[in-house]
């Protein structure tokens, strides 16, 4: 039973990140905490090895094939996220599951937060041809 919930809990994480573009540990470490009562470290653990293949060949597929990847920034960033990951493993081991979980927790608040009041662009004024003869 637990391997069949771990292969639906990839399919939804995968059309998740394929159709809203978020890193899958967003979704997968509270379920594999909740759903399969892995420790959070674990769960971080887990989640890292897990999306190292998937993510890049799946969903990067579709949006390469459509000239949405820009090539440059996403090396950048990628380089950037390699040495950062291996930073931020060093804080993450040494700490309580409890402190992690509640960091954990608070990323994805702030994240829901700033996501909510992100300012939308302002709506371009379109005009009609009554109003524009109107105004000469």
């Amino acid at each position: 039973m637990t391997t069949f919930i771990v292969l639906l809990l990839g399919l939804g994480v995968g059309v998740l990140v394929g159709l809203l573009g978020i890193g899958g540990g967003v979704v997968l470490v509270p379920a594999l905490v909740y759903l399969l009562q892995m420790d959070q470290h674990m769960a971080q653990g887990t989640s890292l090895f897990i999306l190292l293949p998937p993510v890049g060949l799946g969903a990067l597929r579709e949006y390469w094939k459509r000239g949405q990847v820009d090539l440059r920034a996403g090396i950048s960033c990628a380089f950037g996220m390699l040495i950062g990951g291996y930073l931020g493993g060093l804080i993450a081991v040494p700490l309580a599951s409890r402190h992690l979980k509640g960091l954990f927790g608070c990323f994805l608040m702030l994240a829901a937060v700033l996501l909510w009041r992100k300012p939308q662009p302002p709506r371009e004024r379109t005009t009609s041809a009554a109003e524009e003869a109107a105004h000469g």
